[in-house]
């Protein structure tokens, strides 16, 4: 890789890094296996720069690395999880202890969806990725990501802990605009989830 080239990609590394490793730990619920998978997706990244750098989105490129990486772990082999309340890179340090309880019952029915499910809802709700974005980055078809969306969400809905108010919204209703809605519907999505959002 030219030098030009990996200083780029360095950048895209530090610039990214955060909310990658975020979306990984809603992938797998353990730190450790986020981090690696976040590394283990940027090292294939790496070897493939010079064409991924060219796309229309790296970001949703090695977005779509790391769903594929985890995808892997199921296959290869039985992973025990266990998400806790705590993510990394916390922010913020004036969460009361309901809203604290509030995203440990989410973080821990991300844990009961299947993997693919997971992926939909993380990618849909937390990412606010469109039908056909979660599509494309899944390698499947928007009405799977819709049947999927629907349910995980139900799934969620009955979790203990877990109210339709908490879970997020299944965005019907949403206008062709983009199918992400404004800065307002993304921040609703986002406290849905309980997990504030990375710098982008």
């Amino acid at each position: 890789m030219q030098a030009e080239q990996e200083d780029r990609f360095h950048e895209f590394v530090r610039a990214r890094w955060s909310r990658l490793v975020r979306t990984a730990y809603l992938l797998t619920g353990d730190v450790h296996h986020a981090e690696d998978l976040t590394q283990t997706a940027l090292a294939k990244a790496y070897r493939s720069w010079r064409r991924i750098s060219r796309s229309d989105s790296p970001e949703a490129y090695v977005r779509r690395m790391l769903v594929t990486c985890n995808s892997d772990r199921f296959r290869k082999r039985r992973v025990t999880e266990a998400l806790t309340a705590a993510p990394p890179d916390r922010a913020g340090r004036d969460e009361g202890a309901g809203q604290v309880e509030e995203r440990g019952s989410l973080l821990a029915g991300l844990a009961q969806l299947p993997p693919r499910q997971r992926a939909v809802v993380v990618l849909r709700y937390w990412e606010d990725l469109s039908e056909a974005e979660v599509a494309e980055v899944l390698g499947c078809s928007t009405g799977t990501v819709k049947s999927q969306a629907s349910k995980g969400l139900a799934k969620l809905r009955t979790y203990p802990g877990l109210s339709a108010g908490r879970a997020p919204a299944d965005g019907r209703g949403q206008t062709e605009q983009g199918e992400r809605g404004d800065s307002g519907e993304r921040d609703r999505r986002a406290r849905g989830l309980r997990v504030r959002g990375a710098d982008a």
